[in-house]
């Protein structure tokens, strides 16, 4: 298994990152690229070869990072495409975020050749030259285990998280916790501004009170845990985080700052607070 070929379709940040960290542990990979000079500047990475579908002859896993479904499929099945040049068994592995129905898709087309595929979401795209990367993965239990050398060689965690699809589910919810907190830290921001104060002031209480960021996800762990002591908070947490909104709403309205997902954490604080005692807590 550590003498598995390794081939990446697609040499943008997260492709060319994944192509210099392979390189990097010694499994040089086959690579290509529409751009002929794509591999110019990535260390240790040959020039991309002619077509996706001598990529899957010269390799045993394919890691595929281009931008979007449409491009996933002509890559997989345009002309010259990689299942023209596949053999049964060959392991492709999605690094693009698409629709959870597109892997479905994709797979179904991978299936026909008898390659398969997996969905594997990866994070943060700006570690990817730096063995960096969590790789988030969706598919069967035995197709993972033979992708492992390769994927372990350009991931510094690789969390299995269910059969296929379950990867890119997992990578979707990751980008809502993301783009969402963009969004509190923008009304916030404003929020803050509008009544005279000066943004980085906010920027340098958050960073002295949480330098870890372990509030972000503090109450999700305790509902994971489902302990009745924790349940027994709810109420007062609730009282808490109804009066501290309803004060943000209040401020809102005086300096004239709309707060839309203010009023929607306000309007569904009992459904977010909400906990379900585990049998086994």
């Amino acid at each position: 298994m550590s003498e598995q070929r390794a081939g990446v379709i697609g040499l943008g940040m997260i492709g060319g990152g994944v192509a210099v960290s392979l390189a990097r542990r010694g499994r040089v990979p086959v690579v290509y690229d529409i751009r002929p000079d794509a591999a110019d500047h990535l260390a240790g990475v040959p020039a991309p070869v002619a077509s996706p579908a001598e990529v899957a002859r010269a390799s045993d896993v394919v890691l595929v990072a281009v931008v979007d479904a449409d491009q996933a499929r002509t890559v997989l099945s345009g002309e010259q495409g990689l299942l023209s040049g596949a053999r049964p068994g060959l392991v492709v592995v999605l690094l693009s975020t698409v629709a959870v129905p597109v892997v479905r898709e994709l797979a179904e087309t991978c299936a026909r050749a008898g390659v398969e595929l997996l969905d594997c979401g990866v994070t943060p795209g700006d570690k990817a030259a730096e063995n960096g990367l969590v790789a988030i993965l969706g598919g069967a239990e035995s197709t993972v285990e033979r992708a492992m050398p390769v994927l372990a060689d350009f991931a510094k965690c690789v969390v299995h998280c269910g059969p296929l699809g379950a990867g890119m589910a997992t990578k979707i919810a990751r980008n809502v916790i993301t783009y969402g907190t963009w969004r509190a830290v923008h009304e916030a921001s404003t929020l803050a501004e509008a009544a005279g104060v000066d943004p980085a002031k906010l920027l340098t209480v958050i960073d002295a009170a949480d330098p870890e960021g372990a509030t972000l996800l503090s109450w999700q762990r305790m509902r994971l845990a489902g302990k009745p002591e924790t349940r027994a908070l709810v109420s007062q947490v609730e009282r808490l985080l109804d009066k501290d909104l309803a004060a943000a709403q209040d401020l809102a309205g005086r300096v004239g700052v709309a707060v839309p997902l203010v009023d929607v954490a306000r309007k569904h604080g009992k459904e977010t607070l909400e906990i379900r005692v585990r049998e086994d807590a």
